[in-house]
């Protein structure tokens, strides 16, 4: 009798364990996001205040978009917070991601050396800039890892008819915006990059704005959340609570005033209750 209460009291003891511990991973969200989110700075004031809210522990993968959403189309990630419209519609359509909700936006810039071998200072029309850098051979860095920023850049090489494959002015980092922002500074290059990311690292980079305005160079950001009915492992409560998050009253004016104290402007522009920008 006694061994049976043992076996008993011992067999509670570990299905409470097992319940506590799956308690427990449900508590943790991986996030797969872009690395302007984490290099402007951004996720590192956000995040705790989602985490103290809503008692999560957020895992943040900080890659280009289009790794991001492959991330969500393996189902290796719980939520998305990316920036590359077509992509991202893609895979909405493809079952792999649902709930896509607009989230922010900033702008894209072309920034380069204070010489500007190019002439392109003030031109108002990025493809006529981009046209005047392969006339002059300007060395360009392309991050050339498949982003949302790299998406655009090369997305407007082909509207111009620019084939720069081969090209030794033009050059890939495969690197993140931030540490393509170092390279092109060392190198005194040309290169595409979301003005977040660059006003966060202004001050030690030497690069300056040389184009910018262009209603091309719309930046705009997204969260959706991994479909569950193709990953059944993904924490499909987590993944919704922290979407909610980003997009509630709370975090939008977060958003709003980011960047304002220490670079002296916003970094992002919240875009939760906008209906005039479904089209991205």
């Amino acid at each position: 009798m006694f061994l049976k209460k043992t076996i008993f009291v011992i067999s509670v003891v570990l299905i409470c364990l097992v319940i506590s511990g799956a308690a427990q991973e449900n508590k943790n969200i991986i996030l797969a996001t872009t690395t302007s989110t984490q290099d402007s700075g951004l996720l590192d004031t956000l995040l705790p205040v989602f985490e103290k809210d809503a008692g999560y522990i957020v895992k943040t993968i900080s890659v280009g978009s289009g790794q991001a959403l492959k991330m969500g189309e393996k189902g290796e990630a719980d939520v998305l917070l990316v920036h590359s419209p077509d992509a991202e519609k893609k895979l909405v359509e493809q079952g792999y991601a649902v709930n896509r909700r607009l989230v922010m936006h900033n702008d894209f810039i072309i920034v380069g050396p204070s010489n500007d071998p190019a002439g392109i200072k003030g031109i108002k029309s990025v493809k006529d800039a981009f046209k005047k850098i392969a006339e002059a051979n300007a060395l360009f860095f392309s991050r050339g890892d498949n982003s949302g920023t790299n998406a655009l850049e090369l997305k407007l090489w082909k509207a111009i008819g620019l084939n720069t494959e081969g090209q030794q002015w033009y050059q890939q980092t495969g690197l993140g915006m931030g540490q393509t922002l170092n390279v092109s500074a060392e190198k005194k290059a040309y290169t595409i990059t979301d003005r977040g990311t660059y006003l966060s690292l202004k001050k030690t980079l030497g690069l300056d704005v040389l184009v910018e305005g262009d209603a091309l160079l719309l930046n705009v950001y997204h969260v959706m959340e991994v479909n569950a009915a193709k990953w059944p492992k993904v924490n499909t409560t987590g993944g919704k609570a922290f979407a909610d998050f980003i997009v509630s009253k709370k975090a939008q004016d977060i958003i709003k005033t980011f960047g304002i104290e220490k670079f002296g402007a916003a970094l992002f522009f919240p875009d939760a209750e906008r209906k005039d920008m479904e089209m991205f």
